[in-house]
């Protein structure tokens, strides 16, 4: 019924054949330099510092004039759409923030600045009324980026996402 010994040559077999060189072509963006795509993200980043969201179709059209003038690549919407997630956002400096803030960060250094991110999780899973209003008014992409963490509180997600729904995010 099972044959232990012509199973493992089959997958001995397999084995090999993953192992030779593959006849397939590279990708082409894994060939070329990306330091044209990196110039149009940092341009990307500049368009999405604001404190609301803007309009994607509106940043679409901005950036691919901005990248045309430059003689850059523009990055397709979907690629917009998965970078948001993973760009470099707001840092504050815990100095800069009130007393009740700077209490919820009780395991982050005082004197390295707070990822938007980072800072908004905190608040929302760690604060009280306050404090949970002044993530509430962080800018638009911290509230976005926070929604991907995981460790959410049930309820702080909640209010997170109650915050988002709020302000069109």
């Amino acid at each position: 019924m099972f044959d232990i010994q012509q199973s493992a040559r089959r997958a001995e077999q397999r084995m090999r054949r993953a192992a030779e060189p593959t006849t397939r072509r590279r990708v082409s963006h894994r060939i070329r330099g990306r330091s044209s795509a990196s110039d149009a993200l940092e341009l990307l980043r500049e368009m999405l510092m604001g404190d609301d969201r803007p309009n994607m179709t509106e940043l679409l059209a901005e950036l691919a004039r901005r990248c045309r003038r430059r003689g850059l690549a523009c990055p397709s919407r979907a690629r917009i759409y998965n970078l948001l997630p993973q760009l470099e956002g707001h840092r504050y400096h815990p100095s800069d923030m009130p007393a009740a803030v700077r209490e919820v960060l009780y395991n982050l250094a005082q004197d390295v600045p707070v990822p938007g991110r980072q800072l908004a999780f905190y608040c929302f899973n760690y604060g009280g009324v306050a404090v949970i209003c002044y993530a509430a008014g962080l800018p638009w992409l911290d509230l976005y980026q926070a929604r991907y963490l995981r460790g959410f509180r049930p309820k702080s997600r909640g209010l997170l996402e109650a915050a988002c729904r709020v302000r069109g995010i």
